[in-house]
C-alpha cells in the first residue's frame, strides 16, 4: 500500500493526489506538516518538507521524483507519454510551471493570503521575473485541450493546482492576474480539468481542510 504524506492546503501534495487518483491507485493519506523536526518524518524526508511517500520498498521524497516513480511503478493508466521527446516536452512544461512561475509567486503567498507584507523591493523583484517568465510559459503551455497537447499528462496534475495560486497571488499583489495579462487564458482550462474526478476530490478535500484550520 501506498501513503501520500503531507496536508491538502500543499499544491504538491495535491499534484501528486491527484496522479494516484488518475491512475486508480490504492493509497492512504498521512497527515505531516511541513518543516517537521521529528527524526523518524527526516529519515524519509531529510529537509522535512512534503509531500513525501512511503512505498513497499521505502519513502521517496519531492513531488516529481514521486510522479515519475508512480509512472514507472505502475505504468498501466501512465501519466508520461511513451515517446521519449514527447515526455522530456512534459517534464519541460512542469519544470517551467514550478521552477520559473511558482516559486517565484510563493515569495509573495504570505503577503497575497496571510497578512503578512512583502517589501516593495520583494513585489519589483518577483515581478521583474514573472514578466519575463510568463511569456517563455506561453511559448510551451498548449492548452488544447490539455496542458501538454490531447492527451491528459503529468503537466495537467502540475498546472491545475499552481496556476490559479500564481493567477490569484498576482491578482491580490499587482492588481492583474499577471498570467491573464500576459496572454494565458486558463479559465476555460481549469473548468474543464475542474469536471475530471480527481480534480473534484482535491478540490473537495482542500476546501474541507481548509475550513478546519
Amino acid at each position: 500500500m501506498l501513503t501520500l504524506c503531507g496536508f491538502p492546503i500543499s499544491n504538491y501534495y495535491n499534484k501528486v493526489k491527484m496522479a494516484l487518483l488518475e491512475k486508480g491507485l490504492a493509497f492512504e493519506e498521512e497527515r505531516v506538516g511541513t518543516g517537521s523536526t521529528d527524526p523518524a518524518i527526516l529519515q524519509e524526508t531529510p529537509l522535512g518538507k512534503v509531500p513525501f511517500i512511503r512505498t513497499p520498498q521505502g519513502a521517496l521524497c519531492e513531488s516529481q521524483v514521486i510522479m515519475d516513480y508512480l509512472d514507472d511503478a505502475f505504468p498501466e493508466h501512465s501519466l508520461r507519454p511513451a515517446d521519449a521527446y514527447a515526455a522530456a516536452k512534459v517534464r519541460e512544461l512542469i519544470t517551467f510551471i514550478e521552477w520559473h512561475l511558482e516559486i517565484p509567486a510563493r515569495e509573495l503567498y504570505g503577503h497575497a493570503f496571510f497578512n503578512r507584507p512583502a517589501s516593495e523591493s520583494t513585489q519589483e523583484r518577483v515581478r521583474k521575473t514573472l514578466d519575463k517568465n510568463i511569456p517563455a510559459l506561453k511559448k510551451l503551455l498548449k492548452l488544447s485541450p490539455y496542458a501538454a497537447g490531447e492527451t491528459f499528462t503529468q503537466a495537467d496534475c502540475a498546472a491545475f493546482v499552481s496556476l490559479p495560486l500564481i493567477g490569484m497571488t498576482t491578482k491580490t499583489v499587482y492588481g492583474e492576474d499577471l498570467l491573464i495579462s500576459h496572454g494565458i487564458d486558463y479559465k476555460p482550462y481549469m473548468k474543464l480539468i475542474g469536471e475530471r474526478a480527481s480534480a473534484q476530490k482535491v478540490v473537495a478535500d482542500r476546501k474541507a481542510s481548509t475550513a478546519k484550520t
